[in-house]
């Protein structure tokens, strides 16, 4: 399986990027082949609102940016594993910002059947990013292979040493 790992959050080489590093090698031992975007090498901007998608021929969002080259790398994927701090409730601005862009409807990646959250916190309280999570793998029929939610992540780098890692390996494994 293709597979399209996106890192949300803004630090580079924090607990989210470890997580994300940590599933992408689990994964490729199963023989699947990832792909890592990090949002904070790429700067996706925000959804205009303006519904030009939606009377564009082929349904894509008519902004120039770096979401063009995730789109494309979208179109290649089998499956998305979205990953991102908890930041005041829900998924970072940066996640949010590029899951928002997947309402062009030509832009969805028509390859993707499945998606997969990856988060870690300071602190549990993960309903809202789950919600988020669930609502837009719902919305773009996309079929949920789980979710797995780390909290007590309090300093950068934490996570290198935190037991619960192997949840991400364990849940690369089960693919």
């Amino acid at each position: 399986m293709r597979i399209l790992v996106i890192s949300g959050s803004p630090r580079k080489g924090g607990n989210t990027d470890i997580m994300v590093e940590t599933f992408a090698q689990a994964a490729q031992k199963k023989g699947h082949v990832c792909q890592i975007v990090y949002l904070s090498e790429t700067h996706p901007q925000p959804c205009l609102a303006c519904n030009a998608c939606r009377n564009h021929p082929d349904g894509r969002c008519v902004q120039q940016d770096d979401m063009q080259g995730i789109y494309e790398k979208m179109q290649q994927s089998d499956m998305i594993v979205l990953a991102s701090p908890l930041y005041y409730f829900t998924v970072s601005a940066q996640l949010k910002a590029l899951i928002d862009r997947f309402f062009a409807p030509g832009s969805r990646g028509k390859s993707i059947k499945a998606a997969a959250l990856l988060m870690n916190s300071g602190s549990p309280g993960y309903d809202g990013a789950v919600y988020l999570y669930r609502r837009s793998v719902d919305f773009l029929g996309w079929k949920d292979m789980g979710t797995v939610l780390i909290p007590g992540m309090k300093e950068k780098g934490a996570m290198a040493h935190c037991p619960q890692l192997q949840e991400v390996v364990d849940f690369a494994e089960s693919l």
